[in-house]
């Protein structure tokens, strides 16, 4: 019999490259919001997985950001440099297709002392595979990976082989969590990601991201779960655009999500959710805080 292993991996990588779906795939649930958009994720999310004699707590970090620098992409960016110094291992995602600069500036994070593997995702979209040589020789010069494996975040592909690359750099330990927990966070932390994510797949380019949501409201009545939710925009003439004419986007993201959360809550939800307008809510720290981001 093996002996029992737990340990912390980080999920990193610039935006959009796949660490949501790659979170979600492992761990069996929709914890981390996914959408085609980058910087949908804003938070620090574990997924908990829990096999036998070996239990991974992943951390899906936002992509680490090189522009729009204001207090909100300042708050993302401390999420990934903290996650980095306090896990067991590194997981580096990149795209099969090709490496860029903003790969370049995640390698520069990685820490010396750490262990990294490096994720190649997306490869079920590569049909020649001998293309992929040239890519992983140069990224074995940037750092010295402790392994490199291919996989397809969305398909499943190959994904036992990276947790069995993982499970050799994890610390021989207690489970950090109950068997059947799955995540660090709360219910009310992703019903407010659900609606999050309904933003980001229901409305235009530029708009999800000057827009957050906040719960005022998650009460428990037996099975039924009664929550109230605003989506907080930074003008006023964005409200116009969440609600939409009669009202439309705003039932149909409300409907989106709320069905969302019955599948994972196994339970009947009743959700209330209106816009209110913060003006400069995503440069302002103290008001950042109480959004809950760190």
């Amino acid at each position: 019999m093996s002996e029992l292993k737990s340990g912390t991996i980080a999920i990193v990588g610039r935006p959009n490259v796949g660490k949501s779906t790659l979170l979600n795939r492992l761990i069996g649930e929709k914890i981390s919001i996914v959408s085609r958009k980058a910087q949908t994720t804003r938070h620090r999310i574990m997924g908990i997985l829990t096999r036998p004699n070996t239990q991974y707590v992943f951390v899906d970090t936002p992509g680490f950001q090189t522009q729009h620098v204001n207090a909100l992409n300042r708050a993302m960016n401390r999420g990934v440099t903290q996650a980095l110094a306090e896990v067991d291992l590194v997981l580096f995602m990149i795209d099969a297709d090709h490496l860029d600069t903003k790969d370049r500036e995640v390698v520069k994070l990685l820490p010396p002392e750490r262990p990294v593997i490096l994720a190649v995702n997306k490869i079920d979209q590569i049909k020649d595979k001998s293309k992929l040589l040239p890519l992983l020789a140069q990224l074995s010069e940037l750092h010295a990976f402790a392994a490199i494996v291919p996989i397809s975040a969305a398909k499943g592909s190959q994904l036992e082989d990276l947790l069995a690359e993982a499970r050799k750099h994890l610390p021989n330990d207690e489970l950090l969590f109950g068997e059947d927990e799955i995540t660090d966070k709360s219910e009310k932390f992703i019903a407010s990601e659900y609606i999050r994510e309904k933003l980001f797949r229901l409305i235009g380019d530029e708009l999800p991201y000057s827009t957050t949501v906040e719960i005022e409201k998650f009460e428990l009545d037996g099975p039924l779960r009664r929550i109230s939710a605003a989506i907080v925009v930074d003008r006023q003439a964005h409200k116009g655009i969440v609600i939409g004419k009669g009202g439309e986007t705003l039932k149909r993201i409300a409907s989106e999500a709320r069905q969302d959360m019955e599948r994972l809550f196994n339970g009947k939800v009743f959700l209330e959710v209106f816009v209110k307008v913060k003006s400069g809510w995503n440069d302002d720290e103290r008001l950042l805080k109480s959004l809950g981001y760190e």
